[in-house]
């Protein structure tokens, strides 16, 4: 594998710096979220052949297949390799193979299915005739970026197979103790669910043909979510309602963040529990976990958000914005904990967009109630993010490159901070503002001077 760089022109550095960056942008960090899959993947195919033995047998023929892949159909390949779920196994694997060579314990436990899995599924994708096979765990037999056959048991000790014909034919199935052998026949669209299949459902369809799926299978979705929620037909349906109406609304009045969501395939992973949350992983670029929506609005925002996280993640693979971490701590203005330098700029660039979702909103909400309640939170976050960008700048802990990036923050919130809002939704922003850091100094202590 002889690696390329990726070059990041300044206009689009600046771009995204500044809040957006639009579909030329994520499609240009997809791509080197993707490379950055590829060398990982060989990186444990390496570390496995250190260790030797049925890992590094399991990890090189994974890695073969893969190449023939990549040779045959290199979107198949990239359709894997990009879903959300590679980057959580693959670094995962990663970690403990690095953890193994360097205590000296060979190959043995070592989750190398998982790679296997990959490459089984870029073989489906693919076509690709082949015959897999790996140890079933608790992960029962699943194919990345497809799903999962229904067959029951499947119990760990057993054997999953995968096997591709000449027609493109794939089927999957299980075999030995404790499980009823069966196999089935993986279908073309593997978001469809049936009797036999079960997949990630497809919610809408975007403008670029690229779509918004719900997850609700995949046993690495999502760090810290395993167990599926049960969703019912009703759910779906719900789901698949609001995401459309969210997409539609992002289409409307917020063309920039409508452009980056359909620049390529979006996984959402629904969270149980109540309330309103929602995260992202840096290492599964592309997804967003989330509480159910309650409408449209919320989840236009709840995306917004997210996917600033999702695009600055994907920059700090690339570039170094700041330096290593001398355990300052700061005051963020959205959170009730002190924040180091990584989540502080994370906060204020997430924020940045934020704000100019609901400068947007407070125009275009076709309830006046709801734009009255835009105009204050615009104001809000609008000097959160300004606050924050500025206690980075202050901060000496920025490099050049990263002096840049908050530097084009601050220009957009500078902007933002111009544009006038009544009265009462300011006088409210700052009665908020004021609220939380009090309630932050009685948990934390009165904020160090940087950061006021």
């Amino acid at each position: 594998m002889t690696p390329l760089p990726h070059r990041v022109p300044a206009e689009v550095f600046d771009a995204v710096a500044a809040g957006g960056g639009g579909a030329r942008a994520l499609g240009l960090l997809a791509r080197a979220e993707y490379s950055r899959r590829l060398a990982c993947a060989y990186a444990v195919t390496a570390g496995a052949r250190e260790l030797g033995g049925a890992a590094a047998e399991a990890a090189e023929e994974a890695w073969e297949t893969l190449g023939a892949v990549r040779g045959t159909d290199p979107d198949a390949a990239r359709a894997v390799l990009t879903h959300p779920s590679t980057g959580i196994a693959l670094m995962d694997l990663l970690a403990r193979t690095d953890r193994a060579r360097a205590a000296g314990t060979g190959g043995a436990g070592l989750p190398v299915h998982r790679f296997t899995a990959l490459a089984a599924a870029a073989s489906v994708r693919a076509g690709l005739p082949v015959r897999l096979r790996w140890p079933l765990t608790d992960d029962g037999l699943f194919l990345p970026s497809l799903g999962r056959p229904r067959l029951w048991p499947a119990r760990p000790g057993g054997t999953a197979h995968v096997e591709v014909t000449a027609d493109g034919t794939a089927r999957a199935g299980v075999r030995g103790p404790g499980t009823v052998p069966a196999r089935t026949v993986v279908p073309r669209d593997p978001h469809r669910t049936t009797a036999r299949w079960q997949g990630a459902h497809r919610l809408a369809v975007l403008d670029t043909g690229a779509a918004l799926l719900l997850d609700d299978v995949d046993p690495l979705r999502f760090p810290g979510v395993r167990e599926p929620l049960g969703l019912s037909t009703d759910d779906v349906r719900r789901w698949s309602r609001t995401a459309r109406e969210a997409a539609r609304l992002l289409r409307a009045d917020h063309p920039r963040t409508y452009a980056e969501l359909a620049a390529g395939t979006r996984t959402l992973v629904p969270l149980g529990g109540g309330g309103t949350t929602s995260g992202s992983s840096a290492e599964a670029f592309g997804c967003v976990a989330l509480s159910r929506p309650s409408g449209a609005a919320g989840l236009a925002l709840t995306l917004t958000h997210e996917m600033q996280h999702s695009k600055f993640a994907a920059v700090l693979h690339l570039f170094d914005l700041f330096d290593a971490d001398a355990g300052e701590l700061f005051y963020a203005p959205w959170r009730p904990d002190p924040r180091p330098v990584v989540g502080l700029f994370h906060g204020a660039y997430a924020h940045t967009g934020v704000a100019s979702f609901w400068n947007r909103h407070r125009t275009t909400a076709p309830d006046p109630a709801d734009r009255a309640v835009a105009q204050t939170q615009f104001a809000r976050w609008r000097s959160a993010g300004r606050e924050a960008t500025r206690t980075l700048l202050a901060s000496g802990r920025l490099t050049p490159l990263g002096e840049r990036f908050a530097g084009r923050m601050l220009d957009t919130l500078d902007g933002l901070c111009r544009l006038p809002v009544p009265p009462e939704a300011a006088r409210r922003a700052r009665e908020l503002a004021a609220a939380h850091r009090a309630e932050w100094t009685r948990r934390n202590g009165t904020p160090r001077p940087l950061s006021v």
